[in-house]
Formats: C-alpha cells, sequence, structure tokens
C-alpha cells in the first residue's frame, strides 16, 4: 500500500483508499462493526463466521462449517477462522500482502496471522490487553486530565471491607462496583446493601483490584475516535441505550446508540470532544495508535461529565459513527485508523477536521437498536426474520419489504433495516444477540425511555423468531461474551 508522496487532503485521501491493491480483511464474528467500509477501500473483504445475508452479500466470504472446540471468545471465533483451509485458500488465492483487522484478538491470532503471511493493522494484543483494564483506564485518564466518576481501587474481600474503603473515599454506601475486563454489564455490579453484595460476591472476591464508583444518576454516551501521528480525530457524541429489559438481560448492558445533532448541551458535546482529544494524545504515549471508543457519563444533578471507560478497538457504535453524515461528506473514521497503519504519510489539520465534523450540520438522525434474548430459556430456532428492509404496517406490524445490506436504503421512519444475527438451526439462550435494528430518527424519548415506535418494531422483530425446546441436558454451554 505503498505511496510516493504525502497525502495533503480529504480528496487525496480518497482517491488513495479507492485505488488500493493492497488485500484487506476484516475478520470477526459478523461484518457489523465495519458494515460499508467496503464501499470505500478497493479489496477490502470480510471473513466472517455467521453469515447474516444467506450468501448475497458480494464481499462477505463464510467458509462452511468445520468441527471446532465449544468458542468461549471472539478471539476463539477469529482463531478458528485463520486456520480453515477455506480462508487460507482464499487469502493465498487473492495474493497481495495481506493485511488483517479484527474486533478483538490475541496473541494466538497474531500468531496465527504471521503463519499464513498477514500483518495485523492494530496495535499488539498485549498492548490492548493493557490499555483495555478498566483500572488503567482510569490511571490513563487522570494523566490526560479526563475525569473519572469519584472512585477508589481497591481489592475487595469483604462487605464489610468495601464498606470501609467507600467511606474512606467519600463514596458513600450506594456503589457501583467494576472488574477490570468485561462488557455489556457483564462485570458491573450496583451494591446498594449487604443482600447485593452477595448475590455477586464470587464475581467480586478474588479478582484483583476493583473500581469502586459513588453511584451517580446519569446519562451514558458514546464518541468514538482515532489516534495517528498528526493527532487525534474525533467524532460525534452518541447517546447509548443500557439496560433495557425489553432488549438485554443484564442491568447494566449495551443495547443500542443513537446520533442525531442535540443528543446533548453544545457545552457537553464541546467537553466531551476536548476529553477525548486528550485522552487520545495520551493513549499515543502509551504507546496505542488507531480506533478506539470512550464512554462518557453525565451526572445529571451536577451537569459533570465522567470518563465510564475505554474500549481499544472499533465497537458496536462504529457502523454509527462511520456511517455519519460527516463521514460520507469527507471519509469514514476507519479510513483514518487503516491510514496511519499503511505508513502513509499525510498532512491533515486536525483541529479543522474535529470542527468542521462537530458542526450540527454534519450530524443527521440515526438509530441502532440491539436485541438480545432476555428470556432465561434454551431452545432451538425454527424460524427467524431475514436481513433485509422491513416496513411498518399501520396496525404495528412488520413485513419485509426488500432485501438490502446498505442502511441508506432505509427511505422513511417507517422502515428499518435489520442486519440478522441467530439463525434458523442456531441455539437460542439468555444474552443471545438476535439481530440489529438501524432506523431512521430517535428511538428514545427527551426522557431517554424508549419510544412508542420503538418499542413495537422490538416486539413485532421478536415475534418473528420462533423456536423449539430442548431438555436442559442437550443445551449448549450459553456464551458470556458478545460478538458485536
Amino acid at each position: 500500500m505503498a505511496s510516493t508522496r504525502k497525502l495533503r487532503n480529504i480528496s487525496e485521501i480518497r482517491r488513495f483508499f479507492h485505488r488500493n491493491e493492497t488485500p484487506i480483511y476484516f475478520v470477526s464474528a459478523t461484518n457489523f462493526n465495519l458494515l460499508g467500509i467496503d464501499e470505500w477501500v478497493r479489496n477490502f473483504k470480510y471473513i466472517n463466521y455467521i453469515d447474516c445475508y444467506d450468501g448475497k452479500h458480494p464481499n462477505v466470504f463464510c467458509p462452511p462449517e468445520m468441527p471446532h472446540a465449544e468458542f468461549e471468545s471472539i478471539e476463539d471465533i477469529n482463531n478458528y477462522l485463520l486456520q480453515h483451509k477455506s480462508v487460507v485458500d482464499l487469502i493465498e488465492g487473492r495474493g497481495g500482502k495481506p493485511k488483517l483487522v479484527f474486533l478483538m484478538f490475541d496473541e494466538k491470532t497474531e500468531k496465527l496471522a504471521k503463519e499464513i503471511g498477514c500483518q495485523v493493522w492494530f496495535p499488539r494484543a498485549k498492548l490492548r490487553g493493557r490499555v483495555d483494564n478498566k483500572i488503567e483506564t482510569v490511571r490513563i485518564g487522570d494523566k490526560a486530565g479526563v475525569p473519572s466518576v469519584p472512585n477508589t481501587l481497591a481489592e475487595v474481600k469483604d462487605y464489610k471491607q468495601l464498606m470501609q474503603v467507600a467511606a474512606e473515599a467519600g463514596l458513600g454506601r450506594d456503589l457501583v462496583l467494576q472488574s477490570a475486563y468485561g462488557d455489556s454489564g457483564h462485570t458491573t455490579f450496583f451494591i446498594k446493601s449487604e443482600q447485593d453484595f452477595r448475590a455477586h460476591a464470587g464475581e467480586i472476591i478474588g479478582q484483583g483490584e476493583i473500581k469502586v464508583m459513588k453511584r451517580i444518576r446519569c446519562r451514558g454516551s458514546a464518541i468514538e475516535a482515532c489516534t495517528t501521528k498528526n493527532g487525534t480525530i474525533v467524532g460525534p457524541l452518541m447517546t447509548e441505550l443500557v439496560g433495557f429489559p425489553e432488549l438485554t438481560p443484564y442491568r447494566g448492558g449495551w443495547c443500542g446508540n443513537e446520533i442525531f445533532p442535540d443528543a446533548f448541551t453544545q457545552k457537553l458535546r464541546n467537553k466531551a470532544r476536548d476529553y477525548t482529544f486528550k485522552f487520545g494524545e495520551q493513549l499515543r504515549k502509551e504507546g496505542y495508535r488507531g480506533y478506539f471508543e470512550l464512554d462518557f457519563l453525565s451526572d445529571l444533578k451536577s451537569g459533570e461529565l465522567y470518563l465510564g471507560e475505554l474500549n481499544p478497538r472499533i465497537t458496536g457504535a462504529s457502523s454509527m459513527t462511520n456511517h455519519a453524515a460527516f463521514a460520507h461528506a469527507d471519509a469514514p473514521l476507519f479510513l483514518f485508523h487503516l491510514l496511519e497503519f499503511s505508513n502513509v504519510p499525510f498532512d491533515l489539520d486536525i483541529d479543522e477536521l474535529n470542527a468542521r465534523w462537530a458542526a450540527r450540520e454534519n450530524i443527521d438522525n440515526w438509530s441502532q437498536i440491539v436485541i438480545k434474548h432476555t428470556e432465561n430459556t434454551v431452545d432451538v430456532l425454527s424460524e427467524a426474520p431475514a436481513s433485509g428492509i422491513w416496513r411498518m404496517r399501520d396496525d404495528g406490524g412488520i413485513d419485509y419489504s426488500r432485501f438490502d445490506y446498505h442502511r441508506r436504503a432505509v427511505e422513511s421512519e417507517r422502515e428499518a433495516f435489520f442486519l440478522r444475527i441467530l439463525k434458523p438451526g442456531d441455539y437460542r439462550y439468555e444474552g443471545a444477540d438476535l439481530g440489529i435494528l438501524v432506523l431512521r430518527g430517535r428511538v428514545m424519548t427527551s426522557k431517554f425511555e424508549l419510544t412508542e415506535r420503538a418499542r413495537r418494531w422490538i416486539h413485532s422483530i421478536r415475534a418473528m423468531y420462533r423456536g423449539r425446546p430442548l431438555a436442559p441436558a442437550a443445551a449448549p454451554a450459553e456464551r458470556s461474551f458478545k460478538i458485536l
């Protein structure tokens, strides 16, 4: 992916990727996180475990199933794919000097990539693991001047000791605890009483240093960015859907996003952008470069903005960022990640770019809803809705309109793009990702409750899934990881 001269503007960057000759592959369970990047970058392909499109997407390759051990992480899925003969044959057959990008990977993934002649275009897994640690995130934020919710870091041995630690830090008795690693509410615990503590004691005691936070009434938000040698490029601030029981069984579980111009006050948006820039600059000092996401918490009482957590990767919100109006006007944020790792020199006014991307006219109204199986049951799906464009009738029911894999094909708020994750024949279990709805407009009210339109879509999509029950002995091990 060599270039003989420095790229000096967005037009030259777009042309550079339009002419790209280096094979680049996104290896993951699905192509959701980098949906549409293949239309910006020539020779960009998806290698996925789950075929969300029934073979209809021209740039998605899903190898035939072969025997494998039970997957315990998305890293396991990716390592399986990189050892699959059909995948190796595809990569070798297309030639060139192939590059790989992932949602998640580990040191085994890096080794497998090297063995098949591929280069991973992300910071090393060891570094990502260090900065992904929620405890380390607090420390990086402190160095960058980005405050976290009032907290203390401690190894928790029992409830009495927890109360003593919290009292010494002035955090009160209503607490939120987070262990170093985890996602979508799996390792976030709300502790207001000894009974609450006992319910999660096995997940707290013996886990090493725990982040003990004062509990605040807050709104969650997400912002994605890319730290480069030229500076940190910052995307728009998005609202987050968190913990809705209609969507997720996890109390603190992420279940979607909204992007719209007035999601927060201008003051809050400016502060989030400033904090994200500072955090990105500190990340680069830590040795990290490329794409990352920050969660922020806005205190409804004080108005303060606090750092929630860091995801040193693309995320479930990346599709929203890379399809926003500014991305179509300039370039998706992920292209700057690819540019950084291509080692092609470029020279852009980062401050001017960040200001333009923050402008109201460059942010349009879209939402995404991640629908999980919320019941404590296990069965095998016999029916599931197809990916494509669905349309809502006047009575609130929905009909399949047409196949498409572009969210821009959604013509009005009466339509939605649905990306199916679980298909007929798959096991459905508590916490399993059923699919993702992408809609124009908001899905939450000004009070951050689900709109009636959103509830109808959720109910109607759920009604399209049908399964046959299993005896408990026949049920597979449940996944404790998200694949999005």
